[in-house]
């Protein structure tokens, strides 16, 4: 028997369908510039797929993609969530100037409205820097709200390096920090050794450190790499792109950048390396749009957790497969904002506690979607809020959180 195609697959045909049987407007008009494709290509700049292989441009002239705001018809439940639904650790803080006079008093309003019970200061900072600071919140009415991390200073990696960074590290612990962190993207990425080579993140130089952590008990909280898409073409096949306009030194892909491959190969291997050592990637370790690689991360790792900040917008436009992650993992998963900006972790809130659907983002550069409620069970949202943290930061206040 004769093959039949469906007409819509020639391109010829579907031309000539179009023209007779399309409205007249349309048809009349040549289809502004309308033009045909074969199958697998995409249309030109400029058009837009309006029947199967065939491409017509606007009549008007398109609007810039920071001046198209379209507003939705769409009518669906709205759930308020201006507070936590339990008390929060925010393990991941970026509020400058806790040591200035009036910082806390200001923040512990706008904490006790959001229910974040503790705020830990993740900032790279060590040594005197952080002695101030831990003597600010010792001296404070709000001493029990606060806990502040320690960091590591890579510079002069070689001879001497480690006994140092070993000390300083042991002396900043008796002090008070409560882990170490954020050890910034730039470790691995730019960071230098003094002979002018790039600081690999699993340069062996480096493992008497991680081992100082492991025997003092306390999380390694490290940033490596930044999501996918920063290492990609700037083109318009990336979702990325009008974030990575803005702000050029986001914008890790070309001749003499290192791969975001490299880094996860070099950071696997320090977490490898070092089993005996607790570690926290920040940032869902940029694999919350790919989940499958997070699972194998805490799969081939178990001293290995995840840390929520700046990923918002991966969990909330999946939110049936980030909500079965959360529960299969839900020992392994923390809660962190990084930037303090009390307007946006009531977004974190809706995602995490609603099943509400279809709502907006809080910045448009970083994710043009919208998002999704997972509508976590409330043993998750426990680990995910305070449970996990106080499990692994011993030295955290009790106070406040549910028995």
């Amino acid at each position: 028997m004769p093959t039949f195609r469906p007409l819509f697959l020639i391109p010829a045909l579907a031309a000539l369908f179009l023209t007779f049987f399309l409205p007249g407007p349309v048809a009349a008009q040549g289809f502004r510039g309308g033009v045909t494709i074969e199958p697998g290509e995409s249309c030109p700049a400029g058009t837009t797929e309006i029947r199967p292989l065939t491409c017509l441009a606007p009549e008007f002239e398109a609007p810039s993609i920071v001046d198209y705001r379209p507003r939705s018809t769409l009518v669906t439940r709205e759930t308020p969530t201006p507070r936590a639904r339990f008390p929060v650790v925010d393990l991941h803080g970026h509020a400058r100037g806790l040591a200035n006079p009036g910082v806390m008093d200001e923040m512990v309003a706008h904490l006790d409205a959001l229910n974040i019970q503790v705020y830990i200061a993740a900032d790279n900072v060590s040594g005197e820097a952080l002695r101030r600071t831990l003597d600010a919140v010792a001296a404070s009415p709000h001493r029990d709200r606060f806990r502040v991390m320690t960091g590591i200073d890579f510079r002069g990696v070689g001879p001497g390096w480690a006994d140092r960074a070993v000390r300083q590290l042991e002396e900043d612990i008796a002090a008070g920090a409560v882990g170490v962190g954020e050890i910034s993207k730039s470790f691995g990425l730019t960071i230098q050794k003094p002979d002018g080579s790039r600081l690999r993140i699993d340069d062996p130089e480096l493992d008497p450190v991680w081992e100082a952590a492991g025997r003092l008990g306390i999380p390694v909280f490290i940033h490596t790499a930044e999501p996918l898409a920063f290492f990609q073409p700037l083109d318009l096949a990336n979702e990325r792109w009008l974030e990575l306009a803005i702000f050029p030194d986001r914008r890790n892909h070309g001749p003499g950048h290192v791969t975001f491959e490299e880094l996860m190969e070099e950071r696997d291997a320090l977490f490898r390396r070092h089993p005996e050592t607790t570690f926290v990637a920040a940032h869902f370790g940029w694999h919350a749009n790919d989940l499958a690689w997070a699972a194998r991360l805490l799969d081939e790792f178990p001293n290995v957790h995840l840390e929520v900040g700046a990923v918002l917008h991966e969990l909330g436009r999946q939110p049936r497969a980030a909500r079965e992650f959360f529960i299969r993992y839900q020992d392994r998963v923390l809660f962190g904002k990084d930037s303090f900006q009390p307007g946006e972790y009531p977004y974190f809130w809706r995602v995490f506690e609603t099943d509400d659907e279809y709502f907006d983002y809080y910045r448009d550069y970083h994710a043009f979607w919208k998002l999704y409620g997972m509508n976590l069970p409330d043993e998750v949202l426990r680990k995910l809020y305070f449970e996990n943290a106080l499990r692994l930061m011993p030295e955290l206040p009790r106070e406040g959180f549910p028995r």
